[in-house]
């Protein structure tokens, strides 16, 4: 897999993360393709975009078999991005993978916390209890891997931590604002995955995305925003009891949200444990790419922040 370019499927191509996903496959010259649902108006443009990239876009449900089975046996390997909402729904792509002799990679649809080092409050939990059924299916069906813990979306904590489209004199601090997160810029999420995807070294393995430039707690965060805007926050606290409280009495799957903040921004989960001598991390394992730290996508977010993205949980 190493000199000759991997043809790459990513499921879930046109979504948040898939997007980014789909361009840095064909950005590296892989042969692209893409599974996804028949176009709906609102993703006519990305579809003519993908079109115009040459990628090769195959149009099904996951409940096609036939079309599922005949795309992944054209390609080396394949991508899941979809939303949480359909993560058991990877036990279809499974199945589709296990017809097909000739894919050598599967990478599952997860890039947040390392599921099996970790754990959180009970709505947070269920959501990585599914991506455990789906890293054991995986095993079980002797299909070669590779585990993505891709920690945090930095383009959409930032936006949701410190609103950059607009202009407001407080902010939100979850806790005492001081645990560790990781938050990494969606298109180097992608990069780092495409890299990992056709690495021998990364072959039935979990590769966790932790680059140093990227370790901020929130008011580490808040900080930096004021002094590269000129202004002072006003911080509001909210509790870890709060917190806590809220992911027991809001419905599903409203709970979901304030138990994930409560993991990555009060427990610090995503830094929880050391890095040993058998793990490998993206930032070190790929030297020559040159990842988008926290500090330059607030830059970034001074001129033209990226556009804010609402989190699908059911």
């Amino acid at each position: 897999m190493g000199s000759e370019k991997s043809k790459i499927l990513v499921f879930g191509g046109r979504g948040y993360l898939g997007k980014y996903m789909v361009k840095a496959s064909v950005s590296m010259g892989h042969p692209t393709y893409v599974y996804v649902r028949p176009v709906d108006p609102s993703k006519l443009q990305l579809h003519h975009e993908f079109e115009s990239m040459g990628v090769t876009i195959f149009q099904g449900e996951l409940d096609e078999e036939e079309k599922m089975v005949a795309a992944v046996k054209q390609v080396d390997v394949v991508i899941s991005t979809l939303a949480v909402p359909q993560h058991l729904e990877q036990f279809k792509i499974i199945h589709a993978i296990k017809q097909a002799p000739n894919v050598k990679r599967f990478v599952p649809s997860e890039f947040g916390n390392e599921v099996d080092r970790v754990s959180g409050l009970p709505p947070f939990q269920a959501l990585m209890e599914n991506k455990k059924r789906i890293r054991r299916a995986t095993e079980s069906a002797g299909i070669p891997f590779t585990y993505v813990s891709a920690n945090s979306f930095a383009a959409y904590f930032v936006d949701f931590l410190l609103h950059p489209h607009q202009t407001l004199q407080h902010v939100s601090v979850y806790g005492n604002g001081d645990a560790k997160a990781v938050l990494n810029f969606e298109e180097d999420v992608a990069a780092y995955t495409i890299k990992a995807s056709v690495d021998p070294r990364t072959c039935n393995r979990v590769i966790i995305y932790r680059p140093p430039g990227n370790i901020v707690s929130q008011l580490d965060l808040i900080s930096s925003w004021e002094k590269k805007t000129g202004t002072t926050l006003q911080r509001t606290h909210i509790s870890e009891q709060e917190i806590i409280k809220l992911s027991e009495s809001l419905p599903f799957p409203e709970n979901i949200p304030v138990a994930i903040l409560h993991n990555i921004f009060i427990k610090g989960d995503q830094m929880s444990f050391e890095l040993n001598a058998n793990d490998l991390e993206a930032s070190e394992l790929y030297p020559e790419y040159k990842y988008t730290s926290v500090d330059k996508l607030l830059d970034i977010c001074l001129v033209n922040p990226p556009k804010p993205k609402l989190a699908a949980f059911a």
